[in-house]
């Protein structure tokens, strides 16, 4: 936490407070960074990147049931996420073709 008195001693580099405001979303985000030379539009736009991976995990591990990577190079995860999309696919064309209503996950 930043607000304590020894904040320093634990965290000693400075921070800079970017604050930008989405007018599509009407919302505004303040973000934390040490990088002092990037635009406050580039630091929100990276933060909003990253917001974007984990949204794609997110999805990951909810529709694929992938929990876990079997391998962790860059090729294997490829391929298990490639190979669990290709599924969803299936189930989503099989799905409509049936007929059918309910969900499948």
């Amino acid at each position: 936490m930043l607000t304590k008195e020894d904040s320093f001693s634990t965290c000693p580099e400075p921070f800079r407070r970017v604050r930008y405001d989405d007018a599509e979303l009407d919302k505004r985000f303040v973000f934390l960074t040490n990088n002092m030379s990037l635009p406050a539009k580039l630091i929100a736009d990276l933060y909003r990147s990253r917001w974007r991976v984990e949204l794609f995990f997110k999805w990951i591990k909810q529709h694929l049931r992938i929990k876990a990577f079997d391998a962790m190079s860059e090729n294997a995860v490829k391929s298990q996420i490639g190979i669990g999309v290709s599924v969803d696919l299936l189930v989503a064309i099989l799905k409509k073709e049936l007929g059918l209503t309910q969900s499948l996950h």
